[in-house]
């Protein structure tokens, strides 16, 4: 049964610009401009009418974007939740700046030793995540550890618990790796992994969407009984101004918005790439988080139970369920 018909949340992709070149992530190889403060605030009016109700800037690096700050008051003033993740490398410099515009502001981590997470991102960006946690903090701000997790590290979520999140009092965001594309991510995970991350979803302000685990136990959507919901619950928006559909890693068709995204996205076109969400051949086993939480929130079935608990528990810890109601 459906339960919500249009929009939560928006994608936006404000460059694909990045400053790291991390071994499982693509979007940094490609050309990319900026969005304009013009195009985003009527975009954002529009996202609003059409029922969004939360706004990741993301990229590439979103604080590569000089008026990110700008793009977040926007946001804000209409109402929106606002979502940042970053490798921080640029945060201690626009910290201030970002002051109270990001409801749920997660730094990328993904080892507790320094030598590892920094050979994963190509670039030397622990030391900064570590500044960035203590700016944060004296800024009364209330950033989220997002670990991506691997086959490979799955044993290091203990220490990057008890050494950096307990102390610092952060929330520790387990993301499972996904494959898309011709990535090589390593994202097959055996049951013992899969129980691990269960485990720790379940301790005090650790986060892991528990139908992750079993959306991967089960191998992922299906294109005849499709869980996948990406075009009628997320508006992708590409740097270029564009609708990227029918989300941006399979990016079958992009659309112009030319100042019309609400009539652009009710439009028969973009209509009938929607209802082709989670059926076209490239949907086949996709387990891709960004898209899959949405999903999982729309529809009354066995995902939107197991995802339930921690969604609940996450926006509970962060304060935002009171934006939700």
């Amino acid at each position: 049964m459906r339960l919500v018909s249009h929009p939560v949340l928006c994608n936006y992709y404000v460059t694909y610009r990045c400053n790291a070149s991390c071994s499982f992530c693509d979007i940094w190889e490609r050309p990319s401009p900026y969005v304009t403060l013009d195009s985003a605030r009527q975009n954002l009016r529009d996202l609003k009418k059409l029922g969004v109700r939360v706004v990741d800037f993301t990229g590439g690096e979103p604080l590569l974007h000089r008026q990110l700050p700008e793009l977040l008051q926007e946001a804000k003033q209409l109402g929106l939740i606002t979502t940042v993740t970053t490798n921080a490398l640029l945060y201690p410099k626009q910290a201030e700046r970002l002051r109270g515009l990001v409801d749920m502001l997660h730094f990328s981590l993904d080892s507790p030793i320094a030598e590892e997470h920094d050979r994963s991102r190509g670039v030397q960006c622990f030391d900064k995540v570590m500044e960035s946690i203590s700016i944060a903090r004296q800024l009364g701000e209330r950033p989220d550890i997002l670990f991506t997790v691997f086959e490979y590290n799955v044993q290091k979520i203990r220490q990057m618990y008890d050494e950096i999140c307990l102390p610092n009092d952060l929330v520790l965001i387990l993301n499972p790796v996904f494959e898309y594309n011709d990535v090589e991510t390593g994202a097959h995970f055996s049951d013992d992994t899969l129980r691990q991350m269960t485990w720790w979803g379940k301790q005090k302000n650790v986060y892991l969407n528990d139908a992750f685990v079993q959306l991967r136990r089960d191998g992922g959507n299906h294109v005849e009984d499709p869980i996948c919901r990406a075009g009628s619950t997320t508006v992708v928006i590409s740097p270029e101004n564009k609708i990227v559909l029918p989300c941006y890693h399979l990016g079958l068709k992009e659309f112009p918005i030319d100042n019309n995204l609400y009539d652009l996205y009710r439009s028969d076109d973009v209509q009938k790439l929607v209802a082709l969400e989670g059926r076209l051949p490239g949907c086949e086993g996709c387990s891709i988080n960004c898209y899959m939480q949405p999903s999982f929130a729309v529809e009354l079935n066995k995902y939107f139970w197991q995802a339930l608990p921690s969604t609940l528990k996450y926006n509970w810890i962060k304060g935002t369920w009171k934006q939700l109601l």
